[in-house]
C-alpha cells in the first residue's frame, strides 16, 4: 500500500497525464487522493507507524487547508462520476483518481493504447474545469442521482474484470479486485445504504466463483460444469451476510436483487440443486424494476429451466428485434443452448458458430467454436 501512496503522490504532483503543470483541479484531486489513501490504510495496524510518518510528509507538501478525509474522499468519487462526463470517462477517471491505478494499468485492463487512455483522462479533467465544477458533495435528489452513477461505474469496472470484453484472458482480476476494494470503501462511508451494501454483496458472491471459471490453460468452464469446491466460501459467507443485512432495510433495488440471484446460485451444491423458480421470480422482479436486455436474456434461461426450453426460446424471440442485442454473441449463444435443450442440434450448432464469429473475447470464442464443432458445425 505504501508504494500506491507514493505513486498517487508522484502522479498528481506532476500534473495531468499530458505533462502540464498542476492547476487547482489537480491540486484538489491530489489532496483528495492523498486523504483517501491515508484513510484506507489506517486500518492496517502493522504499518500504522510508517503510515503516520508518511502522512505527515504528505501533509507538509499538500496545498490548501486539510478537510475531512472521509468527506473529501467521497466527494472525489462523486465528482469522477459527474453526469457531465461520458461513461467511459467516469470509469477511467475513477480508476485513476480514486483507485490510484496508473494510466498504463488502466489502458492495459481495457486493451487500449496508453496514449488513448491518457487523452481520455485528460479530456475528463478538462471537462471538469470547463464546467466549473467544484468539490462539494451534492445534496438531495442530485446526490441520489449521482450515487446511482457511482454504483454503476463500480459495477461496470467489476464486470469488465470478471468477464473481459476483449483479449486473450477471460478475466482481468486486477479490475475486479479494485472494484471490490472501492465498493468496500464506499460501504464503510455509507453503511446504511442498502444498494451500496447490495452491490458489495453482488461482487463478493459473483467473484467467489472466479477460481472455477477457467481450466489451467485459461479456457472457459461454464457454470454447469464448474467444480464448486473451488468456490470461495469465505466470500460467499460475507456476501450472504451483507445481503441479509440489506434486504430488510427497505424496498429491494436492482443490485440487491442481482445479489440475491447470485446467492441462490452459490448455495446450490450442484446445478441440479439450483432453485430455478426462485431465480425466475427474482429476474421477473428485476426486469420490472430495471428493464435491461441482458436481464431479459438471463430471465429467458431461468424460464427455460422452470417451464422448458420452448418457453425460454419464446422469450428470446422478442430480443432478436432489439438492435442492441440482435447481433450480440450472448443472445446467439443462449439461443443455441436452449435449442440444444429443445432437441434441435443443427440449429443450435449454427447459432454457436455465429456466436463464436461475433465474440471478441478469445476464451469465449474458443468455447463457442468447440460447442459448434461438437454439434457438427
Amino acid at each position: 500500500m505504501q508504494d500506491v501512496i507514493v505513486r498517487a503522490h508522484a502522479t498528481w504532483a506532476a500534473g495531468d497525464d499530458q505533462g502540464s503543470a498542476p492547476d487547482d483541479v489537480e491540486a484538489w484531486l491530489y489532496v483528495a487522493a492523498r486523504n483517501r489513501l491515508v484513510d484506507l490504510i489506517r486500518s492496517d495496524t502493522a504499518r500504522r507507524e510508517r503510515e503516520r510518518r508518511y502522512a505527515s510528509e504528505l501533509e507538509a507538501r499538500s496545498p490548501g487547508p486539510r478537510v475531512s478525509e472521509q468527506d473529501d474522499s467521497l466527494t472525489l468519487l462523486f465528482l469522477c462520476c459527474h453526469p457531465a462526463l461520458s461513461e467511459a470517462s467516469q470509469v477511467a477517471l475513477t480508476l485513476r483518481s480514486v483507485g490510484g491505478l496508473s494510466t498504463a494499468e488502466i489502458a492495459a485492463a481495457f486493451l487500449v493504447p496508453e496514449t488513448t487512455m491518457a487523452q481520455r483522462i485528460s479530456r475528463a479533467k478538462q471537462t471538469i474545469r470547463a464546467a466549473g465544477l467544484d468539490f462539494t458533495m451534492p445534496t438531495g435528489a442530485e446526490r441520489a442521482d449521482r450515487l446511482r452513477a457511482v454504483l454503476h461505474v463500480l459495477y461496470l469496472v467489476f464486470n469488465e474484470g470478471y468477464t473481459a470484453t476483449d483479449g486473450d484472458e477471460l478475466t482481468v482480476p486486477a479490475l475486479s479486485r479494485e472494484a471490490i476494494r472501492l465498493t468496500r470503501w464506499l460501504h464503510r462511508l455509507l453503511p446504511h445504504d442498502a444498494e451500496v451494501t447490495g452491490l458489495l454483496a453482488l461482487m463478493l458472491l459473483t467473484d467467489a466463483r472466479r477460481a472455477a471459471r477457467t481450466h489451467s490453460d485459461g479456457s472457459l468452464v461454464p457454470l454447469a460444469e464448474q467444480d464448486r469446491r473451488k468456490w470461495d466460501q469465505t466470500q460467499i459467507a460475507e456476501g450472504t451476510a451483507l445481503l441479509a443485512a440489506a434486504l430488510p432495510a427497505g424496498e429491494a433495488g436492482p443490485y440487491q436483487l442481482q445479489a440475491a440471484i447470485a446467492a441462490v446460485h452459490d448455495e446450490a451444491a450442484t446445478m441440479a440443486d439450483t432453485d430455478w423458480p426462485q431465480i425466475l421470480a427474482l429476474y421477473s422482479l428485476l426486469e420490472y424494476l430495471a428493464p435491461n436486455p441482458f436481464t431479459t436474456l438471463n430471465r429467458a434461461v431461468a424460464l427455460a429451466m422452470v417451464h422448458g426450453p420452448a418457453a425460454g426460446l419464446d422469450a428470446l424471440a422478442a430480443l432478436a428485434a432489439d438492435k442492441r442485442m440482435a447481433r450480440h454473441h450472448r443472445l446467439l449463444a443462449t439461443r443455441a443452448h436452449l435449442r440444444e435443450l429443445a432437441g434441435d442440434p443443427d440449429a443450435a450448432g449454427a447459432d454457436y458458430l455465429q456466436a463464436a464469429r461475433r465474440a471478441t473475447s478469445v476464451p469465449e470464442r474458443r468455447y463457442l467454436a468447440l460447442q459448434a464443432a461438437r454439434l457438427g458445425q
